[in-house]
């Protein structure tokens, strides 16, 4: 239901600050052209000593801010800032219903209500919110939790990695839905290069137990190995009929369309590519992957001349390769960007559990990359002399075109550069 951005946010600040009926709360996303001070947001009434308070985390690109305001003229200035801010999306829960707004692409604000009622729990030192159950049977199989659903002190980081990554594929499930997207009646979920399909069985059970979603979830891997003992668990499972397994590489493995959401956790070097472009080529509404490695644009940089003065950069090996995993995931940023995904980076798990903690999310909205974000990536891929293999992957994608761009002007050093390779 179409209406105006302030009376939408005059609906929500009303739930917001109905103490009885508030359940929780999030907002995120961004008005067209504009960027909030945070990317998200999550609002809950909490009990403390003091009274009841509405609380509020906030959280940037690396971690989460919380405070706490009083029921009263306090929870209502501070619900009134957050609603300044030019979010894209909220969405608040109550005990008799939620109401929720986005705002499109074309800047019409869209209201969505349900009936449907939540139940409430304000109490402040209430356990953790784990989005996977670490006694959850899956893991226990898997060898991540003891028989009595403990997390093994060995297998922490590997947790903490995938509910990490199911939170996130949480978040991007349910802001495509309310924008009106993954609405087939049955989804099709693939993880490529699955491995022993930690985020295969994570990804089923949040969505269908979690979200109450029908879902038919397939793990790829090259090896037959990890294929047979991921069935054998599937089976002890009772998963059989919903979570297959298929043997073959990421580019060509045998897998039904079409697909709704691609995923690929740590797909190492230019498997990541290939992943990227199988969910293009599926037209995945939505694309959750984990780069893994960067040596393609590595090897591209140790046998290229930086452009100046860039010299300083690459003259040392370590600073080379950190430049190296920049270049690769913000050139893949963009080549999704130009196949019509809006594309954006995030550091899912802190690095002290892993060195590769960099989210790729891209949800298709059928808008391409403007013709001065090409003409940058022009620019980019020629002053470092790349042949990004993404780029030649979608090149083969039915469907995706490159943007027509004027050549971006050499700049004096770039021109000297071209020069000295002529003579």
């Amino acid at each position: 239901m179409p209406t105006d951005l302030a009376t939408a946010r005059q609906d929500v600040m009303r739930h917001l600050l109905d103490a009885n009926r508030l359940v929780r709360a999030t907002a995120g996303g961004a008005l067209r052209g504009q960027r909030p001070r945070w990317r998200r947001l999550e609002l809950r009434p909490v009990e403390l000593k003091s009274g009841q308070h509405l609380q509020v985390v906030a959280y940037d690109e690396r971690q989460s801010f919380t405070s706490n305001y009083l029921w009263g003229a306090d929870a209502e200035h501070a619900v009134d800032e957050l609603l300044s801010e030019p979010f894209g999306h909220w969405n608040v829960a109550s005990t008799d219903g939620e109401l929720g707004f986005r705002v499109s692409k074309s800047e019409r604000v869209l209201v969505t209500r349900s009936s449907a009622g939540h139940a409430r729990d304000v109490s402040h030192d209430r356990v953790k919110n784990r989005l996977v159950d670490p006694a959850a049977p899956f893991l226990r199989e898997l060898g991540v939790s003891d028989p009595s659903g403990v997390v093994k002190k060995s297998r922490a980081d590997k947790y903490h990695q995938v509910e990490e990554f199911v939170r996130l594929l949480d978040a991007a499930v349910r802001e495509a839905r309310s924008a009106g997207r993954l609405r087939r009646e049955r989804l099709r979920v693939v993880d490529l290069g699955c491995g022993n399909a930690y985020l295969t069985f994570a990804a089923y059970q949040h969505l269908t137990v979690g979200l109450g979603l029908s879902v038919e979830v397939i793990g790829v891997d090259v090896k037959d190995q990890a294929r047979r003992h991921n069935i054998e668990v599937a089976g002890k499972l009772g998963w059989s009929t919903d979570v297959h397994f298929v043997e073959g590489a990421i580019e060509n493995a045998d897998v039904a369309t079409p697909v709704d959401v691609t995923l690929a956790l740590h797909a190492c070097d230019t498997a990541t590519d290939d992943a990227l472009a199988r969910g293009v080529r599926w037209g995945s509404e939505l694309i959750l992957a984990a780069p893994c490695c960067h040596h393609d644009i590595q090897r591209q940089l140790r046998t290229s001349s930086p452009p100046p003065p860039y010299g300083l950069v690459t003259r040392h090996g370590l600073l080379q390769e950190h430049w190296g995993d920049l270049l690769t995931d913000a050139l893949r940023v963009h080549l999704l960007r130009r196949g019509g995904y809006r594309t954006d980076l995030v550091e899912f798990v802190d690095s002290q559990h892993t060195p590769r903690n960099v989210l790729l999310r891209a949800h298709l909205t059928g808008s391409p990359a403007t013709s001065e974000q090409e003409v940058e990536y022009q620019a980019l891929v020629l002053a470092w002399e790349l042949r990004p293999r993404l780029e030649a992957l979608l090149a083969e994608v039915s469907g995706a075109r490159r943007l027509e761009a004027a050549p971006a002007p050499p700049s004096p050093a770039r021109a000297a550069r071209q020069l000295r390779y002529e003579t």
